[in-house]
């Protein structure tokens, strides 16, 4: 029998908002975070579904705190990806305009 990853409420809010923050698919997100295909998409419709947001994802999905720490990382790696993409644009923009 396999277990069932087990997310909490605050790693499934920060993933939606990666994805709505970037322009990026959803699979880039979901392979970025380790997470099955598909189950991006059905949390942003959960979480569009609930009229008070702060009601969204109820339970109690534990994490390991080593889990939880390689999710913090592979947020902190995203995150660091998109600041390397947008210097690069910055670095295009001001070569151009020294020629």
């Amino acid at each position: 029998m396999i277990d069932r990853k087990k997310y909490t409420k605050e790693f499934k809010l920060e993933a939606i908002r990666m994805y709505e923050n970037s322009e990026r698919p959803a699979s880039d997100i979901e392979h970025e975070l380790a997470i099955t295909p598909g189950l991006l998409a059905r949390w942003k419709q959960k979480f569009e579904k609930v009229p008070r947001k702060e009601e969204a994802f109820p339970g109690n999905g534990k994490m390991m705190d080593t889990d939880a720490r390689i999710r913090q990382m592979e947020r902190e790696i995203f995150q660091l990806r998109q600041d390397k993409e947008i210097l690069k644009k910055v670095l295009e923009m001001f070569s151009k305009e020294g020629k």
